[in-house]
């Protein structure tokens, strides 16, 4: 039996280094950091956590109406969507994802657009 990318790259400890590092750029950044002012950093890091697990094929699992309730009352544009998955790219990248797994990943990702964009 072939392993989901979330086994083959260790799991939740693996993805949680991932999903902080993650952050730590986002919160750098002029476009999308603002996003994140006035938020519990440790609430959305522990869902982006799961979240990015599941699209390793990991145990967590999202509904398209969760995660369109959950980003209903920001104005997320096209451009700033662009900017995350630039972002998760150059991540997943540094923690030495493959391109082939990276492109995985970032299908899963884009496949979500219409639910957390204008």
């Amino acid at each position: 039996m072939e392993k989901s990318l979330f086994e083959k790259y260790g799991g939740f400890s693996v993805v949680s280094k991932i999903v902080l590092d993650l952050y730590d750029r986002l919160l750098d950044d002029d476009d999308v950091g603002p996003f994140f002012d006035e938020i519990d950093m440790a609430r959305i890091v522990d869902h982006q956590t799961k979240f990015v697990s599941s699209l390793m094929g990991g145990p967590a699992s999202y509904t398209d109406e969760q995660i369109r309730r959950m980003h209903r009352h920001l104005d997320i544009q096209q451009a700033h969507f662009d900017k995350l998955q630039g972002l998760l790219r150059a991540t997943l990248a540094d923690h030495g994802v493959a391109p082939e797994d990276q492109e995985i990943i970032l299908g899963a990702f884009e496949a979500r657009r219409g639910l957390v964009t204008e």
